[in-house]
């Protein structure tokens, strides 16, 4: 994918962020063939857009590439958040475990190590918003999806505990309530059982670009499924030991 196909794919992208009418999807000419062209769009998008990028969502599908999608730092808010339907109109929430950065880890050739994201990151419970500028992201490819930064609508996080790293982050009870009534309630349900892990390629994939700067979040995969809300609904997630975040909906 060259320079013009991704600014083609982000000028249809941008528009459906700016109207708030959703796309069918990419035209053949500009659809991404791969993770790298979809980062590609995503980039492109945030430029034309002029927005600050505060966190990243990060995938390590087994077998396949790892990927990532950006958040911008307006819709980035604590706990409890109200967020209005009108913005976010899918009302889309997933309850994840999620991290803050501490300090820059710059760009570098050298691959960063665990110990090193774990020593300059803190973990946090997390809402993930999902909102899509496709009119069905079901019907667009991976891809596609990856291109619209994975359907992220914002991001609403809970302060970090003092005492997490005492934490089994993978093995963690959650909780999801909807209006008060609790819809899941179980032990771990992580991707991969391993959100730290996440974080460390997250951060691997942008050492080739800009880094990641201190106050910056990376949100790492969803524990209890993809839920679609609607305008005054209240959603909270709590992980046992780390925290527990909520947001509102409003009309």
């Amino acid at each position: 994918m060259d320079k013009q196909q991704s600014a083609q794919a982000a000028a249809l992208l941008v528009q459906a962020r700016r109207s708030m009418q959703p796309i069918a999807g990419l035209p053949e000419a500009c659809r991404p063939a791969s993770v790298t062209d979809a980062h590609e769009i995503q980039d492109a998008t945030t430029a034309a857009l002029g927005k600050a990028v505060g966190a990243f969502k990060a995938m390590t599908p087994a077998n396949e590439e790892p990927n990532r999608g950006v958040i911008y730092a307006g819709t980035i808010l604590p706990t409890p958040a109200r967020m209005p339907a009108a913005e976010v109109p899918a009302c889309g929430v997933e309850g994840e475990v999620a991290f803050i950065f501490r300090r820059d880890l710059p760009p570098r050739e050298r691959p960063y190590t665990r110990d090193e994201v774990s020593a300059a990151v803190d973990a946090l419970a997390a809402i993930e918003v999902v909102h899509s500028r496709y009119a069905d992201r079901n019907a667009v490819s991976n891809l596609e999806n990856l291109a619209d930064s994975i359907s992220n609508g914002g991001f609403v996080h809970a302060p970090p505990p003092a005492d997490w790293r005492g934490l089994k982050l993978g093995a963690l009870h959650v909780r999801l309530t909807v209006n008060g009534e609790t819809v899941v309630d179980k032990d771990g349900g992580h991707p991969t059982g391993d959100p730290l892990g996440v974080a460390v390629a997250l951060v691997n994939m942008m050492r080739e670009q800009t880094g990641v700067r201190a106050g910056q979040f990376v949100t790492c995969g969803s524990w209890t499924g993809l839920r679609f809300l609607k305008p005054g609904d209240t959603c909270g997630v709590r992980f046992e030991g780390l925290g527990e975040a909520e947001v509102t909906f409003t009309g």
